[in-house]
């Protein structure tokens, strides 16, 4: 049976035309995809709502959660009576519009003490300040030239519909006419989202124009021995171009983390493409076009294969990360990976056939200098280190399991605002709301039961809460639907359920909907100080092994949830994702070669290197302080998966020059001398790829730019020094004395 290799050959070398026309024509359909690729934030990249967590968020959000748009009134006197009937004129235009819930600010608490009325005069305004309550002054009007309006959307809307409100009310500002010297912006988590959205989009393109740019230039001075030294960029260009594509028409979406997929793909993919054109142009020298094809092609191709799939096992084992955002980045970077391999071999030897292309003339020259110097340098190395392979390997190991100790010491952050770049406007102004209003963060304890307004459940809310306020400092109140009943009842609880049905009556549908929905579910709202997700993660763990203690009434259930709960626990996410991620990773790696060498020792070699590198990552993020986050949590397998190709490239090199009758110390220096060369080259161009990442303005990115290149230098350090004390080691337990005494 013919190989498909043989089979893709024979079309391109017949049919080159025709091949081309197909790859173009996939390439226009792939246009059409990369149109439709959407965008996504929120709770759906950090929390996967097929779990029990993710469904009860969900049927929190629906029932209770109600996003919140602030506006920012500056001015030099917003307690001017023409700034405050301005300030209502917006607020009324707001309320009207759909999907708004209710509107709040300094107008309605100047209106309630004024006889519902707005004053007229600066000293109408003075008296009825004064007969503002304290509390309320402070927390809607820190000074005279700030104050705060906000809008509460309704429960459970859409981020689609989030966004669209956020732009009406944002047309309404923009044509509402303030008078002179106001100022108003949009703040809060909806306008946070937006303009996260909009960065996102901004750093993407910054990235891969900048990862293409570093390419451009990696290629020109690195591989500058071939004809046409630009095409594996080009090649490299099409295939991401191919998996945009592919995730617009299946429906993937790009978030914060997938942004970072793409320069690791123009790093990966460089070198595929490399592979296949220093192939063809090596082929070209001595034979003809129509054989340098099938040859390139037959013998490049499954080599290049066994590599990229190597590469894939450590994005796949990203599939069984907790985190959502974590599964899409190895989903894309399998994809990507996949598109630049077919991208590769497919238009190289396309382009050759079709351009007829003719092999640049060796440079003379080039003998003697300096990359022959650097071989030989290499070689001399691998052989100092294969005779004394023990205290090299006990002392980068040492190095290695020092850093695993130091991983555990490594601070884990899940603030999504220290994600974006810090000088974004939506995080300024947040921050200036949190230093005017003080903290704004809650937990809510969703609270289910087939009788949450019965007395029982009412009473056990009152305790619970009066007990959690009393007990922790962090919690500075509560509200629930206790709280609007002892208001409308004379500050008395409900004896019976025909009582509670009473009083509920008497509430406003408006008010009950903030804690009640129906008679199944209620919540009891914790106001917070602000706190670090640590703390948060700890206070929250609190609150359970409270309500496991002070369980609520028989057929009811309470658990905490919200968007704190959700961020603390992606701590707790992060820390068992990353470790499980490696273990898989590994093992995916090491079933791989085993099925492909079928020997357990020529299986385990490739990984050693790998096992220390994952070490060394640990030591290097201590040391420059990089906390993990939901995209650096992939780095343990992402390493796996980068570093296996340079040891496996080593290794199969040292068995065939075994295989030539070379004794181990020779095959050792031949092996990495000759190889030792490439993968430096092919490791400087993927370095040159992921140093895009570090121009991201998304400190996320950023960081694990930072650790993505230093991690591709061990990759090298680990194939190029440990590799050849590896095969130290297997090797003299293969030999036969003769051999041993005469390298000795």
């Amino acid at each position: 049976m013919k190989s498909p290799y043989q089979s893709i050959a024979n079309m391109i070398v017949r049919h080159p035309a025709i091949v081309a026309g197909l790859f173009v024509a996939v390439l226009l359909l792939a246009f059409y995809g990369t149109g439709i690729v959407s965008m996504e934030t929120g709770s759906d990249t950090y929390l996967d709502k097929t779990t029990p967590r993710g469904m009860l968020f969900d049927k929190y959000s629906d029932a209770f959660m109600s996003d919140k748009i602030m506006l920012l009134f500056e001015a030099d006197n917003v307690l001017n009576p023409d700034v405050l009937a301005y300030m209502d004129r917006v607020q009324t235009d707001i309320a009207g519009e759909r999907y708004v819930d209710s509107t709040t600010s300094i107008v309605d608490v100047v209106k309630q003490v004024n006889g519902g009325a707005l004053p007229t005069s600066a000293a109408e305004v003075q008296r009825a300040k004064a007969l503002v309550p304290p509390e309320m002054l402070e927390r809607y009007l820190p000074s005279n030239m700030m104050t705060i309006g906000i809008v509460t959307l309704e429960p459970g809307v859409s981020s689609d519909v989030r966004e669209s409100v956020l732009n009406s009310i944002s047309s309404t500002v923009s044509i509402s006419n303030p008078p002179p010297g106001v100022k108003v912006k949009l703040s809060g988590d909806p306008a946070f989202a937006k303009q996260m959205k909009e960065e996102m989009g901004a750093s993407m393109g910054v990235l891969i124009g900048a990862a293409m740019l570093l390419m451009v230039l990696a290629v020109g001075l690195l591989f500058s021995h071939v004809r046409y030294r630009l095409l594996p960029v080009a090649v490299v260009a099409t295939g991401l171009i191919l998996t945009f594509g592919l995730m617009g028409i299946a429906g993937i979406h790009i978030n914060m983390a997938t942004i970072g997929a793409f320069p690791v793909l123009i790093g990966i993919g460089i070198d595929y493409a490399i592979q296949f054109h220093s192939r063809f142009e090596e082929e070209r020298r001595r034979a003809s076009i129509d054989e340098s094809v099938i040859t390139t092609i037959t013998k490049t191709g499954p080599s290049v294969l066994y590599a990229m799939l190597a590469t894939s096992m450590g994005f796949i084992a990203m599939g069984i990360s907790p985190v959502p955002m974590v599964r899409s980045f190895g989903m894309v970077c399998v994809i990507g990976v996949v598109m630049c391999y077919l991208a590769a071999l497919i238009a190289v030897p396309t382009f050759g056939v079709l351009v007829k292309y003719r092999p640049k003339k060796e440079d003379s020259a080039a003998k003697g200098g300096a990359t022959e110097r650097y071989n030989q340098f290499l070689g001399n190395l691998a052989v100092k280190i294969a005779k004394n392979p023990i205290p090299i390997l006990l002392i980068l190991g040492l190095v290695a399991v020092v850093g695993v100790e130091m991983d555990n010491e490594i601070r884990i952050s899940t603030d999504e605002q220290t994600f974006v770049p810090s000088d974004m406007p939506a995080v300024v102004d947040l921050k200036k709301i949190t230093r005017t209003m003080g903290s704004t963060q809650t937990l809510p304890i969703y609270i289910r039961g087939d009788g949450v307004t019965s007395p029982e459940s009412l009473r056990w809310m009152q305790d619970f809460s009066e007990y959690e306020v009393k007990e922790n400092a962090r919690i500075t109140g509560a509200t629930s639907i206790v709280t609007e009943i002892l208001r409308y009842n004379n500050d008395m609880m409900p004896q019976t359920d025909a009582e509670a049905r009473a009083v509920l009556d008497r509430i406003p549908e408006d008010t009950k909907r903030k804690y009640l929905a129906g008679n199944t579910e209620a919540i009891v709202q914790f106001s917070l100080t602000k706190m670090e997700m640590e703390q948060a993660k700890d206070l929250i763990t609190t609150i359970q092994r409270d309500i496991t203690w002070d369980k609520p009434p028989v057929g009811t259930v309470a658990e905490p949830t919200g968007s704190l709960e959700l961020f603390s626990s992606l701590i707790d996410d992060i820390e068992k994702g990353k470790t499980q991620m490696t273990i898989l990773g590994f093992g995916l790696i090491l079933a791989f070669l085993f099925f492909v060498y079928r020997k357990i020792g020529k299986a385990v070699s490739p990984l050693v290197p790998i096992i220390m590198i994952v070490g060394w990552n640990g030591l290097i993020m201590y040391a420059l302080g990089i906390d993990y986050t939901p995209l650096t949590a992939c780095l343990g397998s992402m390493t796996i998966g980068v570093a296996s190709e340079y040891t496996i490239l080593i290794m199969e090199r040292y068995y065939e020059e075994r295989e030539k009758g070379r004794e181990l110390y020779d095959a050792i220096q031949q092996s990495v001398s000759q190889i030792g060369t490439a993968i430096t080259v092919s490791g400087m161009t993927t370095v040159f790829g992921f140093s895009a990442l570090i121009l991201s303005t998304f400190n996320i990115i950023q960081n694990f730019g930072v650790v993505t290149v230093i991690t591709v230098g061990f990759s090298l350090i680990g194939a190029i020094i440990v590799m050849p004390a590896v095969l130290s080691l297997i090797g003299r337990s293969s030999r036969n004395p003769a051999s041993k005494a005469a390298n000795e």
